[in-house]
């Protein structure tokens, strides 16, 4: 009888082995199918956010050739200063009049040359100590910044 017990007891245990066999090969077929799913999950997000994003750029895109379109039509509208502007009129010599003739009667010769606009006019600040200088420069940085930050 002890050999029976033994060898049912060896059944049993073996039984056992092959359930708990059974669900690790069930739990890790599970684990896979999880596993693939998150990643399947992480994916459409992925791609969600990047039509988001695009979504986001494309009006950005929009906003900006509207405003690249008003402002070529202003600029149709206003009046367009020539590159070339007209040739100036013959400068005429202004003589002096000369009631006594003196040693050296020269006539002086002035032209009357029209002022232009300065279109193109730099302002240059002189800073006396470098602080000051370090202080502009980084104030400079920071408002570059902040405007790459509303076009995007």
């Amino acid at each position: 009888m002890i050999h029976m017990s033994e060898s049912r007891k060896l059944e049993e245990l073996h039984a056992r082995r092959t359930g708990l066999e059974e669900e690790s090969r069930s739990l890790t077929e599970e684990q896979k199918n999880l596993e693939e799913r998150v990643k399947v999950l992480e994916e459409e997000i992925a791609i969600q956010e990047l039509k988001d994003g695009n979504k986001t750029t494309r009006e950005v895109i929009s906003r900006l050739e509207s405003k690249i379109s008003e402002l070529e039509q202003k600029l149709k509208e206003t009046p367009q200063v020539h590159e070339n502007p007209e040739p100036a009129k013959e400068m005429v010599p202004e003589i002096p009049e000369v009631h006594e003739p003196s040693e050296e009667a020269t006539p002086e010769v002035t032209e009357k040359v029209p002022e232009e606009p300065e279109e193109d006019a730099v302002t240059v600040t002189a800073f006396e100590d470098t602080v000051t200088q370090q202080e502009y420069g980084e104030n400079l940085k920071k408002q570059s910044e902040k405007k790459r930050r509303r076009i995007f």
